[in-house]
């Protein structure tokens, strides 16, 4: 049996309590999409899961920005400033790193490469037949 718990003010839940949910559906989501995004290998629906996550990321930011203006959401200390550089650092290492990797893949692999057997399909979502 479905049962609600009303706060004091007979709403469903206190406002505070159901923008924090819906903050943490739209953190879980982008997490969904952007795994979704990398393992794409349809260009199009790549293209398609990079505007839902940019989408979902820019809603999440807006909604947190409320949230933080109206006191509902603190943050955590502060990071150190040599910590998030070293981060960045890293970060531009691996990225480096990957480029390398995958120019010299590209360049040995060139002999063999050969195009799709298949063609590209058309992409699913707009179409209200899916709705």
């Amino acid at each position: 049996m479905y049962s609600q718990s009303l706060s004091s003010n007979g709403a469903f839940m206190q406002e505070q309590d159901l923008l924090k949910s819906i903050l943490a559906d739209l953190r879980r989501t982008s997490r969904e999409y952007t795994t979704a995004t990398t393992e794409a290998s349809c260009p199009m629906t790549r293209r398609m899961f990079t505007d839902l996550t940019n989408d979902t990321l820019r809603l999440q930011g807006e909604l947190f920005n409320l949230m933080q203006q109206n006191n509902m959401y603190s943050v955590s200390s502060k990071a150190l400033r040599q910590d998030v550089d070293k981060q960045i650092q890293s970060a531009h290492q691996t990225q480096q790193k990957c480029q390398q990797f995958i120019q010299e893949k590209n360049t040995q692999n060139s002999s063999y490469s050969q195009s799709p057997n298949v063609s590209q399909h058309q992409p699913n979502y707009g179409n209200p037949y899916y709705m």
